[in-house]
């Protein structure tokens, strides 16, 4: 359904990304922010995924920083190598590039974000610092930025066994912005990717339609 596009950030770098458009006129556009295994199969589904829903959707290639062209498994191996490129990468750059899809979807009407692990917390910078609703997956770093108020409406995504962020993580989340709605899950991390071990369908499925529904607020 989608194809391969460039775009072009505001420092001039330029990064590949997957584009997905609906079959008729737009609801309005999504940014889709990545993993840490890059615009992989999963990520380009999902982008096809918000097409059929009637939204223009791009997952910009924010490792293209770092490295072009990175799609990684989620092995052990593939975690590894996806953690050690995050670490090359600044906030900042991840944010321009955020920027740069947005301002192509512009073009086909009001605009969010939406973000898988650390693409769920770079959404909730994309929402605190760029002023686009989102809604993150179990964002990991959130935390580390709860201090930040949002400037778009957030919703939040957890899984109740998800090892890396315990529900004492989630609990200050919700104390520091308690009106903001957090939707918890019977899974573990990553329980929207089919191709992890930890895909939990009912979960994946219900997260879906709350974040369909979130953005046929949001955006139309």
């Amino acid at each position: 359904m989608g194809e391969p596009i460039t775009l072009t950030a505001e420092d001039r770098h330029t990064l590949d990304a997957y584009r997905a458009d609906p079959a008729g006129a737009p609801r309005g556009g999504l940014v889709v922010i990545q993993e840490i295994f890059g615009v992989n199969a999963h990520i380009r589904r999902v982008c096809d995924r918000f097409a059929e829903a009637g939204y223009s959707a791009i997952a910009p290639a924010i490792f293209d920083r770092a490295e072009k062209a990175v799609e990684l498994d989620y092995s052990q191996e593939g975690i590894a190598r996806g953690r050690a490129i995050r670490a090359r990468l600044t906030i900042d750059g991840a944010l321009m590039d955020i920027t740069a899809a947005a301002s192509v979807l512009k073009r086909m009407g009001k605009v969010g974000a939406v973000g898988y692990c650390w693409g769920g917390s770079l959404g909730w910078l994309a929402a605190t610092r760029l002023g686009l609703p989102s809604v993150c997956y179990y964002g990991a770093m959130i935390l580390d930025f709860v201090q930040e108020v949002p400037q778009a409406p957030v919703l939040l995504h957890f899984g109740e066994t998800d090892a890396s962020i315990p529900m004492e993580t989630v609990d200050r989340i919700r104390a520091a912005h308690p009106k903001i709605p957090v939707h918890l899950y019977p899974a573990g991390h990553g329980f929207n990717c089919e191709a992890r071990a930890d895909y939990h369908e009912a979960s994946a499925k219900l997260a879906l339609t709350r974040t369909l529904h979130f953005f046929a607020e949001q955006l139309g």
